[in-house]
């Protein structure tokens, strides 16, 4: 599971062998927050599962936007072109 992004708390993962839609796990303590990657909207929370408070999930949507390029970029390279949609 490649560590995309490291920052405040938070790991941002792409996991090799994951699935359509493109999307990335953020990870903070005992949280995640799956989160939908696209080229043409806003980052799109998929799933919030264990004890993750409101504001670190909101922060975690925020890590997202802010490197969505750089996300879409990595999951190309991990999952390869022919199998990104948005």
């Amino acid at each position: 599971m490649p560590t995309i992004i490291r920052k405040d708390g938070f790991r941002v993962v792409i996991y090799p062998n994951d699935h359509l839609p493109p999307h990335v796990h953020v990870l903070k303590q005992d949280g995640e927050v799956r989160v939908e990657l696209s080229e043409t909207s806003a980052p799109r929370i998929l799933s919030i599962v264990g004890n993750i408070g409101d504001k670190d999930v909101v922060r975690a949507i925020d890590i997202v936007k802010a490197h969505q390029v750089e996300l879409l970029t990595a999951w190309r390279e991990i999952h390869g072109s022919a199998k990104f949609s948005s």
